[in-house]
């Protein structure tokens, strides 16, 4: 007996760089606690401008996938659940290791003064 085929589910298309951009910082006014909106505005920013000069499309694709799937979780809520598997901790450099512990570090601050 043959099967139907399934239709395959697509993943959404990617926003062009400057309207997720945009709909990221949208988002953190309605969502985000008013003791993180600025780090995590200021996050954002520096991650876009580090990297608007990337000429690899699979960086570009990687990055931009990435920052979607973030806007996704903010506007559905399940950020604050999020957590990251050990698979997800061994592909990062540790440069960005570093960047999470340091950003770990100042939500705990934060976090504390408030």
């Amino acid at each position: 007996m043959i099967r139907p085929r399934r239709p395959e589910r697509k993943a959404p298309p990617l926003l062009p760089p400057l309207k997720l951009y945009k709909a990221i910082l949208r988002t953190h006014v309605h969502k985000l606690p008013i003791e993180l909106r600025s780090l995590g505005d200021e996050y954002v920013k520096a991650e876009f401008k580090a990297h608007q000069n990337i000429d690899n499309p699979l960086h570009i694709v990687g990055f931009l996938t990435q920052w979607q799937d973030y806007l996704k979780n903010l506007d559905g809520g399940s950020w604050q659940e999020g957590k990251l598997s050990q698979e997800d901790l061994d592909k990062m450099s540790p440069e960005q290791v570093n960047q999470l512990y340091e950003l770990m570090l100042e939500t705990k601050r934060l976090g504390s003064e408030g």
